[in-house]
């Protein structure tokens, strides 16, 4: 993504979407066998035993059985995991049986805001907008009509296709990054988008900004052209003006922090308060997105992002709308952030539009210089809910809960600047693969066992791939963790053992990205199972299953973000455990990483240390061991 190209006039955005294929089941065979594999560095010989055991029976019995409907289903839907559609416009995804998007998202009742979306620092501070005060206004107009290009781009197709090579991508989930909403729902939430391009017809062009509690509204088309950004800053202070002279508002948007099922049944509650409150709620769900004018100045270089990544991911929940897919945070230093809902989309959506953003405002020197005049424009409008005492307590209560969850979060945001991909390529080492065994090397050295660990591989090769569960604690990167922390090693030794676990890893990267991957093929099981009332097979109870992180409890949650300039950070999955997200430049390797401060047993300051030193130690093992 480094290198992207934006802007495409021979291909139109979607236009490979049907000649994608099909998402295959790989062979259950496979997928047991790599499911065994993955399983052993977190057993002794009996437990591995007894596992064993479980999944033979699994294989030669249930596990076939569903194996077969899974494959009959996969006869009917290009893709197996979801439920084929043709596209989002305005469909309410709690009518469809989307099988991925359900179990890992719209039936999780844990607060969203900060234990489901991610969020960071962007556009960047590392060229024309570092820091400083009195240049929010003008620095966010000038970022938001960069999105609103994003978006134009989009709405005509223009957005040049992400490919490999010359394989086309799925380019899908770019259709969820605007006028997108998460619904609560009381059992299960809903998806709603409102997105269409040009060829599909009207899309809504409308921007909902908050600000100390407050919510207003504004076009940002005027007479079919995308509002200047001297005009999108005359909006904005009339906004901010009001908001600094007036009353700080009750703050509704606290209530997307809240637990899902308690701010449905609130949602329900303030509809019915008024008929006038759903036209609010509706206008907020189908605006472009959520541009939140935030009081807050956090601290920021680009060698310590900790500050920023930390306000983006946790920052006030009066000025963010949690089930909105983008939050675009706009800090009155003039720095940025964005907060996002994870459901409608991956990671690289947001990079890519975080990316065009910062590449524009470098090659534009932070300035804007076009016109600077001003048409007659309509006035922002104020939403003002319908509210009663219970509701103001709600929110109250909202407000308590998520900022006590906040304080316990501890996110470090640092910059390894005494190398990067230039000098891991030079040693004939993949970046990537790289950054992943030195965490397995810091986790093990840090906590004293293997840590079993998520890392996010893609499958947008396939129709409406999404991802695949790829998991870098092997066999392999444990003996090797074992021979760097053993003395009596010789460097020969660790060397060898470093480049198997390599090898290791690029394989199963590779079939994960290929369809060949085994955790979304065991949760077609599981959910074959449910769906046909059977009762849950042995193999999902066992406690391998859980100790190697499958149901979602890995100790480690990583994604590569990518090769840009954009970066994010994403919570635990687990009480004791850490989110890690990093990405790679040609001289530096930028991490984000949390955990929760109450847990004992972790540290994400201390994490990072041995992570740096894992780095260093890797580096010289090249350099010095001589096979």
């Amino acid at each position: 993504m480094e290198n992207q190209t934006f802007e495409s006039k021979e291909e139109r955005t979607f236009q490979y979407q049907d000649l994608l294929p099909p998402l295959p089941v790989p062979p259950l065979e496979e997928s047991l066998m790599k499911y065994l594999d993955a399983v052993k560095p977190f057993l002794n010989e009996e437990e591995l035993q007894r596992s064993k055991e479980i999944v033979k029976t699994f294989g030669q019995g249930i596990g076939k059985q569903l194996h077969q409907k899974l494959l009959e289903r996969a006869k009917v839907r290009r893709n197996w995991i979801l439920e084929e559609h043709d596209h989002y416009c305005s469909v309410s995804f709690d009518q469809l049986e989307e099988w991925w998007l359900i179990s890992a998202y719209l039936d999780v009742r844990m607060p969203s805001m900060l234990n489901v979306n991610f969020g960071g620092p962007a556009p960047y501070l590392e060229h024309y907008w570092p820091p400083k005060e009195g240049t929010q206004l003008e620095r966010t107009a000038i970022a938001v009509f960069h999105m609103l290009q994003f978006w134009n781009l989009l709405r005509k197709q223009c957005l040049a296709v992400h490919k490999v090579g010359s394989a086309p991508l799925d380019m899908d989930q770019f259709r969820m990054l605007y006028c997108t909403c998460k619904i609560p729902g009381v059992t299960r939430d809903s998806l709603v988008s409102y997105f269409k391009t040009e060829a599909e017809g009207p899309c809504p062009s409308h921007l909902a900004v908050l600000c100390r509690g407050r919510v207003f509204v504004f076009d940002t088309m005027h007479e079919n052209h995308i509002l200047t950004p001297p005009e999108l800053c005359r909006q904005l202070t009339y906004i901010r003006e009001r908001c600094n002279n007036e009353p700080e508002g009750p703050g509704v948007s606290a209530l997307t922090a809240e637990e899902r099922t308690h701010w449905a049944k609130i949602r329900e509650y303030l509809i019915s308060l008024d008929p006038k409150n759903l036209t609010i709620l509706e206008q907020i769900q189908s605006s472009l997105f959520v541009l939140s004018l935030d009081d807050a100045s956090p601290h920021a270089t680009p060698d310590d992002y900790s500050q920023i990544c930390s306000s983006a991911v946790t920052g006030n929940p009066t000025v963010r709308w949690g089930d909105k897919s983008y939050n675009c945070l706009s800090f009155a230093n003039g720095t940025f952030g964005s907060n996002c809902d994870h459901s409608p989309y991956d990671a690289m959506v947001m990079v890519s539009m975080c990316y065009y953003i910062d590449q524009t405002v470098k090659s534009e020197e932070g300035k804007w210089k076009g016109s600077t005049g001003v048409r007659d424009l309509t006035w922002p409008e104020e939403l003002v809910f319908v509210l009663d005492q219970r509701v103001l307590n709600d929110i109250d209560q909202a407000k308590q809960q998520y900022y006590k969850q906040a304080l316990d979060v501890q996110i470090v945001s640092y910059a390894f600047t005494a190398f990067g991909k230039s000098l891991i390529k030079k040693k004939l080492l993949h970046p990537d693969i790289f950054v992943q065994l030195a965490l397995q090397l810091a986790y093990y050295r840090f906590h004293g066992r293997p840590g079993c660990c998520y890392e996010t591989a893609t499958t947008r090769r396939f129709y409406h791939g999404r991802t695949e569960t790829m998991r870098p604690c092997t066999v392999e990167a444990v003996e090797w963790c074992r021979a760097m922390l053993d003395p009596s090693a010789s460097n020969v030794k660790r060397q060898k053992l470093m480049m198997k676990s390599f090898a290791k890893h690029h394989k199963l990267m590779t079939d994960c990205q290929n369809g060949r991957g085994f955790d979304r093929h065991l949760l077609g099981l599981l959910l074959i199972a449910k769906q046909e009332g059977f009762p849950v097979p042995e193999l999902y109870s066992d406690p391998a299953f859980t100790k190697s992180g499958g149901g979602g409890n890995f100790v480690l949650s990583t994604s590569l973000v990518g090769y840009t300039t954009v970066l994010g950070a994403v919570l635990p999955m687990v009480y004791n455990g850490y989110g890690f997200f990093y990405r790679i430049r040609d001289d530096r390797i930028v991490v984000a990483c949390s955990a929760w401060k109450s847990c004992p047993e972790t540290d994400a300051e201390e994490l990072y240390k041995g992570l740096a030193q894992s780095f260093h130690e890797m580096i010289t093992l090249m350099t010095t061991a001589q096979l």
